[in-house]
């Protein structure tokens, strides 16, 4: 369902002063007729920080920042409380643009997608590999027919992370406030592409382990997995924050026409490239066109910030249009599912249904 559009001037709140919150304020900055009308955080002198950081004004909550206007707000918080915000935003008739994953467990999902329907607001969730260049090309070559119905599909994320990752910040590493480890931390990002390409998923079954990290976390850092999808797509799944280094990121996506296309990321934060592209009479046009990630952006969100700046300029057009944004909330319960199912095969050691996303709305109304 889209939102009431709002063809004005937009004013923007922030809440949730951590790192990711910075790419958010430089975006909207730059995009002409929104502007940033203040930011909030539980930790008082952090959100002073940041607000004298970027020129704007500390706000005591959600609704000091709709007090002073604020037509929309991203959350930028913790993703275990993420529905706590998305919910008293939707109360007080906000658009919301929403970091991912967009929440731990289903039912948080669902209410917070049901709340922003019945409040007739938009909302929208923060996975911005989408705006990759060579991610939209794969899309193209989907819906044009060039590839063929999707048919066969595999996700590869293999990162690094030392244990200061976990230990930097207290709800890192648990599942009760982190939700899980690196397939709801990192590799969420990959899902949330494989079901842009292959639909609906409706089985999967899983295996994790730890084989680096178990001193200091009680979830997953690697995590093997199949998938099968209501077309009859089948896909598998290799994900770990094991290594030392990381070999970063790929997926590969087989057609019906028997052709196949790759999207890799290497490493981990730099745009993304077609490393396979077997289209009949395109085979040269592997490669990366001429994209290159910048050697001057050292962080996985720094290198990121230009499709930050795309997605939340789509989110904000979307926004006073009143269309669907990029990756709507049902696209971001569409992943979560996946993830979810993928968690519970690996508890029970069995093959794990998962209901279509219509039912899964239907089931909140």
């Amino acid at each position: 369902m889209t939102g009431i559009h709002d063809n004005g001037p937009q004013r923007v709140g922030v809440v949730g002063c951590g790192a990711i919150a910075a790419n958010h304020v430089e975006a909207y900055a730059a995009l002409a007729g929104v502007e940033v009308v203040g930011c909030c955080d539980v930790d008082e002198e952090r959100a002073r920080r940041f607000a004298a950081d970027h020129g704007i004004a500390p706000a005591a909550g959600l609704a000091q920042l709709a007090e002073r206007g604020a037509t929309l707000v991203s959350v930028c918080t913790p993703h275990p409380t993420h529905e706590a915000v998305v919910l008293e935003a939707a109360a007080l008739g906000l658009h919301v643009q929403c970091e991912k994953p967009i929440a731990i467990d289903l039912a948080a999902a669902q209410r917070m997608v049901s709340a922003c329907e019945q409040a007739g607001v938009t909302l929208g969730v923060s996975f911005q590999r989408r705006h990759w260049p060579a991610a939209r090309r794969i899309r193209e070559a989907i819906d044009d027919g060039r590839l063929g119905d999707p048919v066969l599909a595999h996700v590869s994320v293999l990162l690094h992370r030392d244990s200061s990752y976990y230990t930097k910040d207290p709800w890192r590493g648990s599942w009760k406030s982190d939700g899980g480890g690196v397939l709801m931390t990192q590799a969420v990002h990959n899902l949330d592409l494989l079901t842009w390409y292959l639909g609906e998923p409706v089985s999967a079954s899983a295996r994790w382990a730890q084989f680096r990290h178990g001193e200091v976390i009680e979830v997953e850092d690697t995590l093997v997995g199949h998938v099968a999808f209501a077309s009859g797509a089948l896909a598998t799944i290799s994900a770990s924050t094991a290594l030392a280094p990381g070999l970063g990121t790929h997926l590969l996506v087989v057609g019906s026409t028997g052709a196949c296309v790759g999207l890799r990321e290497y490493p981990e934060g730099a745009i993304a490239v077609n490393d396979l592209w077997t289209l009949p009479g395109q085979e040269a046009m592997s490669g990366p066109s001429g994209l290159l990630p910048d050697p001057d952006l050292a962080t996985v969100n720094g290198s990121l910030k230009p499709f930050h700046a795309l997605h939340l300029a789509d989110f904000v057009e979307a926004v006073r249009t009143g269309r669907t944004p990029a990756v709507s909330g049902a696209d971001a319960l569409r992943s979560l599912s996946l993830v979810l199912a993928l968690y519970e095969s690996a508890r029970t050691g069995t093959t794990v249904s998962i209901p279509s996303i219509t039912t899964h709305c239907q089931e909140t109304t």
